[in-house]
Protein backbone atom coordinates (compact mmCIF):
# COMPACT_ATOMS: atom_id res chain seq x y z
CA UNK A 1 0.00 0.00 0.00
CA UNK A 2 1.22 3.34 -0.79
CA UNK A 3 1.24 6.07 1.68
CA UNK A 4 -1.60 8.13 0.29
CA UNK A 5 -3.55 5.12 1.03
CA UNK A 6 -6.29 4.81 3.80
CA UNK A 7 -4.45 2.90 6.74
CA UNK A 8 -5.81 0.10 7.99
CA UNK A 9 -8.48 1.35 10.68
CA UNK A 10 -8.73 -1.87 12.45
CA UNK A 11 -4.94 -2.35 13.10
CA UNK A 12 -4.38 1.37 13.74
CA UNK A 13 -6.95 0.94 17.22
CA UNK A 14 -5.40 -2.32 18.05
CA UNK A 15 -2.07 0.38 18.09
CA UNK A 16 -3.71 3.11 19.79
CA UNK A 17 -5.25 0.72 22.53
CA UNK A 18 -1.58 -0.75 23.16
CA UNK A 19 -0.69 2.86 23.67
CA UNK A 20 -3.56 3.50 26.22
CA UNK A 21 -2.89 1.05 28.21
CA UNK A 22 0.81 1.58 29.42
CA UNK A 23 1.90 3.34 31.86
CA UNK A 24 4.85 5.20 30.80
CA UNK A 25 7.65 6.52 32.67
CA UNK A 26 7.62 10.16 33.25
CA UNK A 27 11.02 12.31 32.05
CA UNK A 28 13.19 14.02 34.70
CA UNK A 29 11.35 15.63 37.07
CA UNK A 30 14.17 18.50 37.43
CA UNK A 31 13.95 19.39 33.39
CA UNK A 32 11.47 22.00 32.50
CA UNK A 33 8.16 21.24 31.80
CA UNK A 34 8.63 21.74 28.02
CA UNK A 35 11.87 19.89 27.90
CA UNK A 36 10.19 17.00 30.24
CA UNK A 37 6.64 17.12 27.58
CA UNK A 38 9.43 16.23 24.81
CA UNK A 39 11.44 13.65 25.89
CA UNK A 40 8.02 11.63 27.32
CA UNK A 41 7.02 11.88 24.07
CA UNK A 42 10.16 10.67 22.87
CA UNK A 43 9.87 8.00 25.21
CA UNK A 44 5.73 7.40 24.95
CA UNK A 45 7.02 6.12 21.38
CA UNK A 46 9.90 4.05 21.99
CA UNK A 47 8.07 2.26 24.50
CA UNK A 48 4.66 1.55 22.71
CA UNK A 49 7.08 0.07 19.57
CA UNK A 50 8.97 -2.18 22.18
CA UNK A 51 5.26 -3.13 23.46
CA UNK A 52 4.50 -3.86 20.16
CA UNK A 53 7.18 -5.82 19.62
CA UNK A 54 6.74 -7.92 23.12
CA UNK A 55 2.95 -8.48 22.32
CA UNK A 56 0.22 -9.56 20.73
CA UNK A 57 -2.37 -11.66 19.74
CA UNK A 58 -1.26 -15.63 19.72
CA UNK A 59 1.56 -14.56 22.67
CA UNK A 60 2.31 -17.32 25.03
CA UNK A 61 4.90 -17.99 27.22
CA UNK A 62 7.21 -20.10 25.27
CA UNK A 63 7.67 -17.23 22.95
CA UNK A 64 8.18 -19.74 20.35
CA UNK A 65 7.88 -17.76 16.96
CA UNK A 66 8.98 -18.21 13.68
CA UNK A 67 8.12 -15.08 10.77
CA UNK A 68 5.28 -17.00 9.58
CA UNK A 69 3.62 -17.42 13.10
CA UNK A 70 0.36 -15.86 14.01
CA UNK A 71 1.74 -13.56 16.90
CA UNK A 72 4.74 -12.44 14.92
CA UNK A 73 2.63 -11.79 11.89
CA UNK A 74 0.80 -9.52 14.12
CA UNK A 75 3.49 -8.07 15.16
CA UNK A 76 4.65 -7.41 12.15
CA UNK A 77 1.51 -5.78 11.01
CA UNK A 78 1.13 -3.67 13.79
CA UNK A 79 4.45 -2.28 13.61
CA UNK A 80 4.21 -1.36 9.48
CA UNK A 81 0.82 0.54 10.90
CA UNK A 82 2.80 2.47 13.04
CA UNK A 83 5.40 3.23 10.34
CA UNK A 84 3.09 4.36 7.74
CA UNK A 85 1.40 6.50 10.44
CA UNK A 86 4.86 8.10 11.62
CA UNK A 87 5.89 8.40 7.71
CA UNK A 88 2.47 10.14 7.27
CA UNK A 89 3.08 12.30 10.60
CA UNK A 90 6.90 13.54 8.77
CA UNK A 91 4.78 14.35 5.79
CA UNK A 92 2.03 16.16 6.59
CA UNK A 93 2.63 17.47 9.95
CA UNK A 94 -0.79 15.68 11.74
CA UNK A 95 -1.81 11.89 12.33
CA UNK A 96 -5.05 9.96 13.06
CA UNK A 97 -3.31 7.67 15.55
CA UNK A 98 -3.78 8.71 19.16
CA UNK A 99 -0.51 6.91 20.10
CA UNK A 100 1.23 9.13 17.88
CA UNK A 101 -0.45 12.20 18.66
CA UNK A 102 2.43 12.95 21.14
CA UNK A 103 5.12 13.39 18.18
CA UNK A 104 3.21 16.07 16.83
CA UNK A 105 4.38 18.80 18.81
CA UNK A 106 7.95 17.03 19.47
CA UNK A 107 8.63 17.19 15.59
CA UNK A 108 7.31 20.97 15.60
CA UNK A 109 9.24 22.32 17.72
CA UNK A 110 12.49 19.98 16.08
CA UNK A 111 13.82 18.78 13.43
CA UNK A 112 14.10 15.04 14.48
CA UNK A 113 16.14 12.50 11.81
CA UNK A 114 12.88 10.31 10.61
CA UNK A 115 15.50 7.40 10.63
CA UNK A 116 15.97 7.17 13.95
CA UNK A 117 12.07 6.67 14.85
CA UNK A 118 12.21 4.07 11.87
CA UNK A 119 15.13 2.17 13.43
CA UNK A 120 13.22 1.36 16.19
CA UNK A 121 10.70 -0.39 14.51
CA UNK A 122 13.13 -2.09 12.40
CA UNK A 123 14.89 -3.44 15.73
CA UNK A 124 11.21 -4.71 16.84
CA UNK A 125 11.43 -6.39 13.24
CA UNK A 126 14.23 -8.08 14.21
CA UNK A 127 13.17 -9.06 17.33
CA UNK A 128 10.81 -10.99 15.53
CA UNK A 129 12.90 -12.88 13.21
CA UNK A 130 16.57 -13.06 15.34
CA UNK A 131 15.94 -14.90 18.90
CA UNK A 132 19.81 -15.33 19.62
CA UNK A 133 23.28 -13.73 19.08
CA UNK A 134 26.17 -15.27 18.43
CA UNK A 135 28.72 -12.76 18.82
CA UNK A 136 29.15 -9.49 20.98
CA UNK A 137 29.30 -7.75 17.59
CA UNK A 138 26.04 -9.60 16.29
CA UNK A 139 24.37 -7.63 19.94
CA UNK A 140 25.91 -4.45 19.06
CA UNK A 141 24.42 -3.79 15.49
CA UNK A 142 20.89 -5.25 17.29
CA UNK A 143 21.73 -1.98 20.05
CA UNK A 144 22.30 0.04 16.95
CA UNK A 145 18.78 -0.08 16.16
CA UNK A 146 16.77 -0.59 19.12
CA UNK A 147 18.90 1.94 21.73
CA UNK A 148 21.11 3.96 19.82
CA UNK A 149 19.02 6.51 18.52
CA UNK A 150 17.03 6.70 21.55
CA UNK A 151 20.30 8.67 22.64
CA UNK A 152 20.55 10.60 19.37
CA UNK A 153 16.71 11.45 19.46
CA UNK A 154 17.38 12.99 23.21
CA UNK A 155 20.35 15.37 21.92
CA UNK A 156 18.08 16.30 19.21
CA UNK A 157 15.71 17.72 21.57
CA UNK A 158 18.60 19.79 23.04
CA UNK A 159 19.72 20.84 19.34
CA UNK A 160 23.22 19.85 20.62
CA UNK A 161 24.00 16.53 18.42
CA UNK A 162 27.40 16.97 17.40
CA UNK A 163 29.59 13.62 15.66
CA UNK A 164 31.52 13.50 18.80
CA UNK A 165 28.35 13.45 21.02
CA UNK A 166 26.60 11.13 18.92
CA UNK A 167 28.97 8.78 18.65
CA UNK A 168 29.62 9.20 22.71
CA UNK A 169 25.79 8.65 22.88
CA UNK A 170 25.98 5.28 21.25
CA UNK A 171 28.34 3.71 23.25
CA UNK A 172 26.15 4.87 26.59
CA UNK A 173 22.76 3.81 24.85
CA UNK A 174 24.48 0.87 23.78
CA UNK A 175 25.69 0.22 27.52
CA UNK A 176 22.40 1.07 28.92
CA UNK A 177 20.35 -1.33 26.58
CA UNK A 178 23.30 -4.27 27.64
CA UNK A 179 22.80 -3.29 31.06
CA UNK A 180 18.79 -3.67 30.92
CA UNK A 181 19.16 -7.05 29.17
CA UNK A 182 21.27 -8.63 32.04
CA UNK A 183 18.45 -7.67 34.09
CA UNK A 184 15.67 -9.60 31.97
CA UNK A 185 17.97 -12.95 31.44
CA UNK A 186 15.61 -15.10 32.65
CA UNK A 187 12.19 -13.35 31.89
CA UNK A 188 13.69 -12.84 28.16
CA UNK A 189 14.07 -16.39 27.25
CA UNK A 190 11.45 -17.74 29.74
CA UNK A 191 8.27 -15.33 28.30
CA UNK A 192 10.07 -14.20 25.12
CA UNK A 193 12.22 -17.57 23.89
CA UNK A 194 15.39 -14.85 23.32
CA UNK A 195 18.78 -14.40 24.83
CA UNK A 196 20.50 -11.21 24.61
CA UNK A 197 23.25 -12.70 26.35
CA UNK A 198 26.14 -13.34 23.57
CA UNK A 199 26.69 -17.33 22.65
CA UNK A 200 30.27 -16.72 22.62
CA UNK A 201 30.05 -15.33 26.23
CA UNK A 202 28.01 -17.95 27.45
CA UNK A 203 30.55 -20.36 25.83
CA UNK A 204 33.33 -19.00 27.30
CA UNK A 205 32.28 -19.30 30.94
CA UNK A 206 30.16 -22.54 30.45
CA UNK A 207 26.45 -20.99 30.72
CA UNK A 208 24.12 -23.34 28.88
CA UNK A 209 20.44 -21.75 28.35
CA UNK A 210 18.83 -24.19 31.32
CA UNK A 211 20.71 -21.99 33.89
CA UNK A 212 19.20 -18.83 32.39
CA UNK A 213 16.09 -20.45 33.76
CA UNK A 214 17.28 -21.30 37.04
CA UNK A 215 15.90 -19.70 40.40
CA UNK A 216 19.21 -18.08 40.71
CA UNK A 217 22.51 -17.46 38.75
CA UNK A 218 25.08 -20.29 38.89
CA UNK A 219 28.67 -19.56 39.33
CA UNK A 220 29.19 -19.93 35.53
CA UNK A 221 26.64 -17.45 34.93
CA UNK A 222 27.67 -14.77 37.33
CA UNK A 223 30.71 -14.91 36.01
CA UNK A 224 29.02 -13.89 32.50
CA UNK A 225 26.89 -11.27 33.61
CA UNK A 226 30.21 -9.74 35.44
CA UNK A 227 32.28 -9.76 31.85
CA UNK A 228 28.78 -8.12 30.52
CA UNK A 229 29.11 -5.57 33.33
CA UNK A 230 32.87 -4.38 32.83
CA UNK A 231 32.05 -4.10 29.08
CA UNK A 232 29.15 -1.94 29.96
CA UNK A 233 31.40 0.09 32.33
CA UNK A 234 33.75 0.55 29.50
CA UNK A 235 30.87 1.69 27.88
CA UNK A 236 29.94 4.60 30.13
CA UNK A 237 32.88 5.63 30.52
CA UNK A 238 32.21 7.51 27.32
CA UNK A 239 29.87 9.66 29.01
CA UNK A 240 32.05 11.13 30.62
CA UNK A 241 33.18 13.31 27.95
CA UNK A 242 29.98 13.52 26.77
CA UNK A 243 28.73 15.14 29.85
CA UNK A 244 31.57 17.58 29.65
CA UNK A 245 30.69 18.71 26.66
CA UNK A 246 26.98 19.81 27.45
CA UNK A 247 25.85 22.91 29.36
CA UNK A 248 22.51 23.53 31.48
CA UNK A 249 19.95 21.40 30.94
CA UNK A 250 21.20 18.96 28.58
CA UNK A 251 24.29 18.36 30.88
CA UNK A 252 22.08 18.00 34.13
CA UNK A 253 19.72 15.24 31.76
CA UNK A 254 22.48 13.21 30.18
CA UNK A 255 24.60 13.21 33.59
CA UNK A 256 21.48 11.58 34.85
CA UNK A 257 21.21 8.63 32.14
CA UNK A 258 25.21 8.15 32.51
CA UNK A 259 24.37 8.10 36.43
CA UNK A 260 22.13 5.85 36.09
CA UNK A 261 23.74 2.80 33.78
CA UNK A 262 26.60 3.53 36.34
CA UNK A 263 24.57 2.82 39.49
CA UNK A 264 22.95 -0.32 38.30
CA UNK A 265 26.37 -1.96 37.20
CA UNK A 266 27.30 -1.13 40.78
CA UNK A 267 23.83 -2.42 42.37
CA UNK A 268 24.45 -5.89 40.09
CA UNK A 269 28.19 -6.13 41.39
CA UNK A 270 26.62 -5.67 44.76
CA UNK A 271 24.48 -8.12 44.41
CA UNK A 272 27.23 -10.78 43.09
CA UNK A 273 26.05 -10.60 39.61
CA UNK A 274 22.82 -12.62 40.13
CA UNK A 275 19.84 -10.99 38.21
CA UNK A 276 17.42 -14.18 38.31
CA UNK A 277 16.68 -14.65 41.94
CA UNK A 278 15.79 -11.02 42.16
CA UNK A 279 15.00 -7.69 40.31
CA UNK A 280 18.67 -5.48 40.35
CA UNK A 281 18.12 -1.80 39.92
CA UNK A 282 20.31 1.04 41.21
CA UNK A 283 18.41 3.44 44.27
CA UNK A 284 17.53 6.80 43.68
CA UNK A 285 20.13 8.24 46.18
CA UNK A 286 23.00 6.48 44.47
CA UNK A 287 21.91 7.83 40.82
CA UNK A 288 21.29 11.01 42.36
CA UNK A 289 24.66 10.81 44.09
CA UNK A 290 26.56 9.90 40.65
CA UNK A 291 24.81 12.24 38.61
CA UNK A 292 26.14 14.47 40.84
CA UNK A 293 29.34 13.88 40.56
CA UNK A 294 28.69 13.54 36.64
CA UNK A 295 27.95 17.00 36.57
CA UNK A 296 30.45 18.80 39.03
CA UNK A 297 33.39 16.66 37.60
CA UNK A 298 32.61 14.78 34.19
Amino acid sequence: MTAAEPLPAALRDAVDAQARTENFPVALRVLPSAVRADLSALYRYARLVDDIGDSGPGDSSSGDWAPGDSAASDRLARLDVVERDLRSLVTTGATRSTALQPLVPLLARHALPLDDFVALIEANRQDQRVRRYATWSDLAAYCALSAAPVGRLVLGVFEAATPERLADSDAVCTALQLIEHLQDLGEDLRDRDRIYLPADTMAAHGVTEADLLAPSASASLRAAVAAECARARTLLQQGRPLVASLHGWSRVAIAGYVAGGLATVDALEAAGYDTLSASRKARKPAILRTALRLWRRP
